[in-house]
């Protein structure tokens, strides 16, 4: 009895599996916990049984976990559990909190009296790094070379043996190797001096050393803490596997809980082998296995099962398979479309029809896999009116790189010299601008460059989107368009629908969940296709995998998953799905094809006039369907009504009247006088929107009668 608890209070509750990992005895326990199989509530409990049987003391527990909310929770999870003040007692932080904890406990002991001091952040001193040994130190650059020097430290690599070590692994660098490993030199050196300077990375190295090399340092921390748990064991790099094997020392007091499926940060240095080979360390060790999922519907986890189930290099013993314990609910659902456009509007129809049924807006998630894809999904909530937040990145409009772009391209129409660039030409005046802050034509090294291109080239497609249907637009519009456009869009609110990278995602949970571009060269990135041949290829292909199952298994009842043949409406549909949803796809689904790349769009057919036959030239005779020179067949009245009603449309919904149709297009209309929604679409610069928006309109006014009131466009 403890504080009035029955002694069998922390196995109430669970299943036969659950309660195996609590009741475990004292000494090396693997909990192998597949996603929503409880593993929290199971680490909790067992903590408490030790503490409740006197197998340990409160004081002596020490449990690490990833992340400061994954800390709090188990702290807090402990106190309800009835433990009384006991549950204040045991540690739960993460492995930099604890190292900086002991550090500041033992360093007089271990340094003497040389003070020291934690950096926030290393880019001062990586830039000024980089910059000698003359590598560039744009804000991308940098960063990605502090990345690589944390990855180094992860993987205690040293400056000295940094290029051998990245030729060994055959490992992408951000620059050359020789100079990666110059600039690391230098950033080590620099911190070197009267206070001596002290990163994150730098915590856990002290750390283990002062444990390593000082025996009464080490005789004092293992007579305080007798019993360790480590959360998230998967996750582990070799300097945090150093730093526990520095606690534990020559005892076996240790619980790991981890799932391999789960396995998704190996480019900060995570290790899975640790949580694999547990056994083989430790042959006496105690393995549960956690199966049963608390999360999912059966029909979700049947998914995430067949998603895994076809990885490649899983050991057998090391296998799990979720088995779903909540009632059968709705199949998940696979939807191919032609564009990104149509993929985003589609996913927010379905978010509407789940808000309409009662699915809170929090309850409901698009998850993609790298942040530049948020914009057509922040875009398409937008024009529907459904707040939203996005998760561990910053909106499209207000990430720095696109922030840049956009004052760069504003101090370019300020200058008055460039030419009238309108149309295709307007696209490529975009892209030759944004070339000079990272759009490259190639994708870079590094994965802030990678992200910076992607939000550049993102940004170069909403300009041909927007040159698509309307030929007329020019740069001083374009700006305005994206200066509105960047207005509307909602700032983060809790309670809106959750937009977050895969990554991002782990660790949280919907009702409803909706993975997006999952074609090749997204969901695999394209930078880990190569020819499979290789084991660094397969290892980070059978990692993007992993990152899908991780993407299923966020998703309580509602999953949806899609993908979109091109990036732009009406793009070249050269796209496949993933391989990886390849004997997914029920054969009933009208997604169940593989889409086969357009062979013809290469030879596609130039439009020809529709008075004299031939190619047209330029985009205003384009857009006409007629050479300048032909004869028009303009109808004066209705070009009239239509200005007219343009005019109103555009007051209605306090636009430029350019944003409802340019002149163009009226005169096209005028001319070609649609009698239907595909005769109206069949006139350039009138996609898919304009047609939801305005078709009934148009038609109603090439009729002679009057339109309906305007609807509430979200534009």
């Amino acid at each position: 009895m403890m504080d009035g608890v029955p002694a069998d209070a922390t196995v109430l509750g669970l299943d036969p599996q659950q309660t195996a990992a609590v009741q475990a005895p004292r000494g090396p326990v693997c909990i192998l916990a597949g996603a929503g199989t409880g593993k929290t509530r199971t680490v909790t409990h067992r903590i408490g049984h030790l503490v409740e049987h006197g197998h340990v003391a409160p004081g002596q527990v020490l449990a690490v976990t990833f992340t400061a909310r994954a800390a709090g929770e188990l702290r807090s999870r402990l106190k309800g559990l009835g433990l009384g003040g006991a549950a204040n007692q045991v540690q739960a932080r993460t492995f930099h909190a604890a190292a900086l904890r002991q550090l500041r406990y033992f360093w007089r002991q271990v340094v003497g009296d040389l003070e020291w001091e934690l950096i926030d952040s290393k880019f001062p001193l990586v830039g000024r790094a980089a910059g000698r040994v003359g590598l560039p130190t744009s804000t991308d650059s940098v960063r990605d070379l502090a990345s690589e020097i944390e990855w180094a430290k992860a993987s205690l690599i040293m400056p000295e043996n940094y290029a051998a070590e990245a030729a060994r692994r055959g490992r992408e660098t951000p620059a050359d190797p020789e100079k990666v490993a110059a600039v690391y030199d230098r950033y080590e050196a620099a911190k070197r001096g009267e206070t001596m300077l002290l990163d994150f990375d730098d915590l856990l190295l002290h750390t283990a050393a002062a444990l390593e090399d000082h025996a009464a340092v080490a005789a004092e921390f293992r007579d305080r803490y007798r019993c360790f748990v480590v959360d998230e064991y998967q996750d582990v790099t070799p300097l945090q596997q150093r730093v526990l094997d520095a606690w534990v020392g020559d005892r076996d007091d240790l619980t790991v809980v981890g799932d391999a499926n789960q396995t998704i940060y190996s480019f900060t240095g995570a290790m899975p082998k640790y949580l694999l080979e547990f056994t083989r360390r430790y042959p006496n060790a105690t393995m549960v296995r956690l199966e049963r999922d608390y999360r999912s519907t059966p029909q979700v986890v049947s998914l995430a099962n067949r998603v895994i189930g076809s990885a490649r290099g899983r050991i057998a013993g090391m296998r799990l398979e979720l088995i779903g314990q909540r009632p059968d609910g709705p199949e998940p659902t696979f939807a191919e479309h032609d564009d990104e456009p149509a993929e985003a509007a589609a996913v927010v129809r379905s978010i509407e029809r789940l808000i309409a049924a009662g699915t809170a807006p929090a309850e409901i998630a698009v998850l993609y896999r790298i942040n530049a894809q948020s914009e057509a999904y922040e875009q398409a909530l937008t024009e529907r009116n459904i707040a939203y937040q996005v998760r561990g990145g910053e909106g499209f409009f207000t990430r720095p790189e696109v922030r840049q772009a956009v004052n760069l391209l504003r101090q370019q129409g300020a200058r008055g010299d460039l030419p009238d660039a309108r149309g295709d030409d307007l696209v490529q005046l975009v892209r030759a601008v944004l070339a000079s802050i990272g759009l490259t034509a190639e994708e870079p090294a590094g994965v802030q460059a990678r992200e910076r291109r992607a939000s550049l080239l993102a940004l170069v497609e909403l300009t041909a989107e927007l040159a698509e249907h309307d030929p007329d637009i020019d740069l001083p519009n374009l700006l305005r368009e994206l200066a509105a456009r960047a207005e509307s869009r909602h700032p983060p609110v809790v309670q809106g629908v959750t937009l977050a990278s895969l990554h991002a995602a782990k660790g949280l949970e919907w009702d409803a969940v909706f993975l997006v571009g999952l074609a090749d060269g997204t969901v695999p990135i394209s930078h880990v296709l190569g020819d499979g041949g290789s084991v660094a290829d397969w290892e980070a292909l059978e990692e993007e995998r992993r990152l899908l199952y991780v993407g299923v298994t966020r998703a309580r009842e509602h999953l949806g998953l899609s993908w979109a043949l091109a990036r732009n409406e009406g793009g070249r549909k050269s796209r496949r799905r993933s391989r990886f949803l390849h004997g997914l796809v029920p054969d009933d689904s009208p997604a169940s094809r593989i889409a086969e790349p357009d062979k013809g769009a290469r030879k596609r057919k130039r439009p020809t006039c529709r008075v004299c036959g031939k190619l047209l030239i330029g985009t205003s005779a384009t857009m006409l369907g007629r050479c300048a020179e032909c004869p028009s067949n303009v109808d004066d009245e209705l070009l009239v009504a239509l200005r007219a009603w343009r005019k109103r449309k555009s007051q209605e919904m306090d636009v430029p009247a350019y944003v409802v149709f340019s002149d163009n297009t009226l005169t096209a209309i005028a001319e070609q006088q649609p009698g239907d929604d595909s005769a109206l679409v069949a006139i350039p610069g009138i996609g898919a929107k304009k047609l939801e928006w305005f078709g009934a309109d148009v038609l109603a006014v090439v009729r002679g009668e009057q339109p309906d009131g305007a609807p509430e466009l979200p534009l």
